[in-house]
């Protein structure tokens, strides 16, 4: 089933068509690793959306707890960053035709007593509005703590830097960083 003719969207397993809301979680003791999302002004100025997870490496143990955090507005910007040092293992979002852009929500994983450090957020993915985003974890031992949104009110579309951090390999004693 194909939502557009574009080529870039033949392959892909999208969660959602245009318009769609979609909920999207990874399997138990796996996190997200790549985002993909393609955009067409014609469909609500809207975003197609592909997610891929992997299993954590086995040193961060399994997850103790798993929650849907706060829910971010449509039409605002906004940074979203998992509470209690939870990992991304999943997204669900909603789409309000009234301002042409999605509501948004983490499902976040926690890991025993592990702490972020090390954190930095990517440049903003699309490059520029419209275009095509994708963001793969640029290297193994980094994870998506969550994200920071500009939204244009003349585009109707969404840039994104994602918070990726690397996880300690021991128990710390912070509760949230």
């Amino acid at each position: 089933f194909v939502f557009s003719i574009a080529p870039y969207t033949y392959d892909m397993d999208w969660v959602n068509g245009y318009r769609q809301g979609f909920n999207f979680q990874c399997p138990h003791g796996e996190v997200l690793v790549a985002i993909r999302s393609y955009f067409s002004a014609r469909d609500g100025s809207d975003r197609l959306w592909s997610f891929e997870c992997q299993p954590t490496p086995e040193g961060l143990g399994e997850p103790t707890d798993c929650w849907w955090d706060d829910i971010n507005r449509a039409g605002m910007e906004w940074t979203s960053t998992c509470t209690r040092n939870g990992l991304v293992a999943g997204v669900q979002s909603k789409y309000f035709e009234s301002v042409l852009d999605r509501e948004w929500q983490f499902y976040c994983c926690y890991y025993k007593r592990r702490c972020p450090y090390s954190c930095m957020k990517t440049t903003d993915i699309p490059e520029y509005y419209r275009e095509e985003g994708e963001l793969v974890i640029p290297s193994y031992g980094y994870f998506i703590r969550g994200a920071q949104t500009t939204f244009s009110g003349v585009l109707r579309d969404r840039q994104w830097k994602y918070i990726l951090c690397r996880m300690t390999d021991f128990d710390c004693e912070f509760d949230n960083l």
